[in-house]
């Protein structure tokens, strides 16, 4: 099949293209040019429109993710790397018509080595399918962002993402091994390693995070982790999100780090309860989910310390789990949180940052006062354990000038984070987001630096190129993009 749109008809004005007739070379009919297919991978899960996608590729293999950047530097053109598109800060959008290369495809668990605990992973695979093959054999991949039903490991990669376990276990730079990446050039690259200390400089460690500016990823060595003997998950009511707040950093003081402690809002939990009926307290003004694991008796001692500081904290209800099935049915509700706001309204910003856990319960009331002011309704579902909040701003796409007023209150949100001591992202990254706020967190020398490790990767700022630093700092001019986007792919 040879550049058609989806009537089957040969597009003639792609056709002419020599981009695609070499890709179409290399690649056949994995090569799509159809508008309907190009519209739909120029966004991603966040509400950042203004993408345009050039052809859309579907490799299998590194050889051929290889041959797509040859291709790409041969004809000095730019390349986006996209996963699942659950990404929520604009990273995955693609700028002025590049090649975007969807790695979904390659989906392969290539070995689990249980003595190592690792395993070789295509970038494609869902983040939760890997757990569930890992189960019977007594391991499961620890970061387990929201959205790990339909994530994939090389989105997570690119973002760092974390996940409710990220409070004990650590975010996905913790589990990530040895990488195979496809850089700039069209040449293979082997970042990190399987010993306990590789050698050389940490360019694994630099890369995680990286959006990807630095590479495309083909293969991942990943750390598993067995399946603890025991596991206790309480479910805490409070009035107030403060007393919840106040109570997971009592818990961090006592020297308890739970594996998780998240905390939901009165109407999100509403919400939650009416889609899975897991009990949750509909007359709490927040509840606290706090799971704890290890031997039988450590966990067992750690649940009645966590009950204990909750009730010296206000807490109103206290329920553990009985048993799997019921611990099951709470994490879905937490899990399905973002879906469940459906039930209040058509549409939602999720935002991202990080504060001092002592500075949770000021920031979260700061939250609720900023969307107040721009007339919008807001919950909030946060890893209260580690700080990361996620304010969800609701909104009817319909009403007119509402987006205007939602970036405003994002904004407004992000620099009360900061001026708490606070970052830009815990998980989402900085994709288009949050580039504008770059500069009010790091200085001129800092962004310099970024803008150099990013150019040591990519000297021609081929791929993803337009995101993250801010256009002082980056090697990418926008103008320049958009000129090498317009004619056909328009």
């Amino acid at each position: 099949m040879r550049a058609k749109d989806r009537r089957g008809a040969r597009h003639p004005q792609l056709a002419s293209d020599p981009v695609v007739h070499d890709l179409e070379a290399l690649l056949g009919d994995r090569v799509r040019v159809d508008g309907a297919e190009r519209s739909l991978l120029s966004r991603d899960a966040s509400v950042f429109s203004g993408g345009r996608a050039g052809p859309v590729c579907f490799p299998l293999s590194t050889e051929e993710v290889q041959g797509i950047v040859k291709i790409a530097a041969r004809h000095r053109r730019n390349v986006v790397a996209r996963g699942a598109g659950t990404g929520l800060a604009g990273a995955a959008i693609p700028l002025g018509a590049p090649i975007v290369v969807v790695t979904t495809r390659m989906n392969r668990i290539r070995s689990v080595e249980i003595e190592d605990r690792l395993a070789w992973v295509e970038p494609g695979v869902i983040n939760l399918d890997l757990s569930k093959q890992l189960r019977p054999l007594g391991f499961h991949y620890a970061p387990d962002p929201s959205s790990q039903q339909a994530c994939t490991i090389g989105g997570n990669i690119s973002t760092n993402s974390g996940g409710p376990h990220c409070l004990a276990y650590g975010v996905t730079s913790e589990h990530i091994l040895c990488l195979e990446v496809v850089g700039a050039d069209g040449e293979v690259m082997v970042l990190g390693g399987l010993d306990a200390e590789p050698a050389g400089l940490d360019l694994r460690g630099a890369f995680v995070g990286g959006e990807g500016m630095l590479g495309i990823v083909t293969a991942a060595a990943v750390r598993i982790t067995a399946n603890p003997p025991a596991v206790r998950t309480l479910l805490l009511g409070f009035s107030t999100p403060r007393e919840a707040a106040a109570t997971v950093s009592a818990v961090i003081a006592a020297g308890i780090v739970p594996a998780a402690m998240e905390v939901m809002d009165r109407e999100i939990t509403r919400a939650v309860e009416n889609f899975v009926h897991a009990g949750y307290p509909l007359d709490a003004g927040a509840v606290l989910l706090a799971e704890v694991d290890g031997t039988e008796q450590g966990s067992a001692i750690d649940a009645e310390v966590i009950a204990r500081i909750g009730k010296e904290h206000g807490a109103t209800s206290i329920r553990t789990a009985e048993d799997a099935e019921a611990r099951d049915r709470l994490w879905k509700g937490r899990k399905t949180a973002f879906g469940a706001i459906a039930q209040i309204a058509p549409a939602y910003y999720l935002h991202d940052t990080v504060v001092p856990r002592a500075a949770l319960a000021s920031v979260l009331e700061q939250v609720y006062a900023i969307a107040e002011r721009f007339g919008l309704l807001v919950v909030n579902v946060f890893h209260a354990g580690d700080g990361n909040l996620h304010p969800l701003l609701l909104f009817d796409p319909d009403e007119a000038g509402v987006l205007e007023r939602v970036h405003g209150a994002a904004a407004e949100i992000v620099r009360a984070s900061l001026a708490a001591g606070g970052a830009l992202s815990g998980e989402h990254g900085i994709g288009i987001e949050k580039q504008e706020f770059m500069s009010e967190m790091f200085g001129p020398d800092d962004l310099d630096h970024q803008a150099r490790l990013r150019r040591g990767f990519d000297p021609w700022c081929r791929l993803n190129p337009g995101k993250v630093l801010p256009s002082a700092h980056s090697c990418a001019d926008l103008s320049e993009l958009a000129r090498a986007g317009e004619g056909i792919w328009a």
